[in-house]
């Protein structure tokens, strides 16, 4: 068994749109930013035995808002410039009430079982409830990175941080 940390995508490694407090994916490639600290982060991680899940709801797909390619080609440049172990995306809306949207945690207990990750020894690091009631639903330790947005916060995470470099110091010093 192995430990992991999933990240959420928009807000924990890129940037995320933020309109009315609310935070939205890039719209195209082009906007697809990776946050500062981002990469030293990644590797800090991975350098201590950390497998890394990327988990991201992008319901845009459903709705028509996104096309799929961009999401892919959002991922692929992904894989490309971060060490990532695999990228695990839901498609779905709530209203498909799948087992995979976060915050149901079906995309880290998959991953769990797919890549033998010891979910106790993992964290789920996420700027959005949904992120953190997935992670600690799959039994995770959980760290929210806070922007303040208007949306109801995540109950009790384990800490809340300013930044995925920041989470990953207090990862590392909190193995």
């Amino acid at each position: 068994m192995v430990p992991a940390v999933f990240l959420d995508r928009d807000g924990v490694i890129n940037r995320a749109v933020v309109r009315n407090g609310k935070p939205y994916p890039p719209a195209s490639l082009e906007a697809f930013e990776f946050l500062p600290g981002v990469v030293e982060a990644v590797a800090a991680l991975r350098a201590a035995g950390y497998l890394i899940i990327v988990t991201t709801n992008q319901p845009d797909v459903a709705t028509g808002k996104q096309s799929r390619e961009v999401v892919d080609a959002m991922h692929d440049r992904l894989r490309r410039e971060l060490a990532v172990d695999e990228i695990r995306v839901c498609f779905h809306v709530d209203a498909d009430r799948c087992l995979c949207r976060k915050p149901l945690p079906g995309m880290l207990l998959e991953a769990a079982e797919h890549w033998h990750i010891d979910l106790s020894a993992s964290v789920m690091v996420g700027d959005r409830w949904r992120d953190i009631e997935a992670g600690r639903a799959a039994g995770c330790r959980t760290v929210f990175i806070d922007y303040n947005y208007a949306e109801p916060r995540p109950e009790a995470p384990d800490a809340v941080l300013e930044s995925l470099l920041a989470a990953s110091t207090w990862i590392l010093a909190n193995a």
